[in-house]
């Protein structure tokens, strides 16, 4: 008997789409895993990006992350339905181990994101020192 598994779903859609389009291909991929079988645990949409090289002539992707527990053959099944949708420019579906779920909170703990209270903190400190010198 097969145990559920926490997987990771990251989708590069089209950025080129309205956001329209774009809401509707997240709620497939999101169908895709639950008809399938999966259960969805946590969505976050990243957004418009410049991708690093051009997929498909295209250079902008709208880039979410799905995180979701699934048995291991429904990955496969999974797979199959998003290889043939044309608004998805990549996937890649990874499962998410123990090591791997430790290292991600131990680089939450210590990142500061841009822009963050204490990001701001952090470069009043640095200003403020540099007036005493």
């Amino acid at each position: 008997m097969e145990t559920n598994k926490l997987y990771e779903c990251t989708v590069i859609i089209d950025g080129g789409l309205q956001d329209e389009p774009i809401a509707e291909a997240m709620a497939m991929v999101q169908k895709v895993i639950t008809e399938k079988g999966g259960s969805i645990k946590s969505v976050l949409d990243i957004g418009r990006r410049k991708t690093a090289y051009p997929i498909n002539k295209k250079t902008i992707g709208y880039y979410a992350h799905i995180e979701f527990t699934a048995d291991t053959p429904v990955i496969a099944e999974i797979e199959r339905v998003l290889r043939y949708e044309d608004v998805l420019l990549r996937y890649l579906i990874i499962h998410l181990t123990t090591p791997l779920l430790e290292m991600r909170k131990r680089v939450e703990k210590y990142s500061v994101v841009i822009g963050s209270p204490e990001d701001k903190a952090a470069a009043e400190a640095e200003a403020s020192e540099e007036e005493k010198k």
